[in-house]
């Protein structure tokens, strides 16, 4: 799987865990040097709280549209140290 935002990369890995239509990523496969800090955090009844980053790629920034659960509840156990994508990254094969 590959996340593209802006026509770059930002993560690329064979091994995603879905969660309710989402590809959560292995934190290590997210392209650091394209991430921006963001204070902004949302709570899920089920996952916890989940935290931010922001994207910036060529100029452009994305605010928030990276999202991952620090320390997610047990039942979320699975995308423990894994990202997300939302607000126009593409998620593709």
């Amino acid at each position: 799987m590959k996340a593209i935002w802006n026509g770059v990369v930002i993560a690329q890995s064979d091994h995603t865990v879905l969660v309710e239509g989402n590809h959560y990523f292995p934190e290590a496969a997210l392209d650091r040097a394209l991430v921006g800090f963001s204070n902004h955090k949302t709570m899920c009844p089920w996952k916890g709280q989940a935290s931010y980053y922001s994207l910036i790629v060529n100029g452009d920034m994305n605010q928030d549209a990276v999202w991952y659960y620090a320390d997610p509840k047990p039942e979320a156990e699975a995308i423990r140290g894994r990202v997300a994508f939302w607000k126009g990254v593409q998620v593709v094969a």
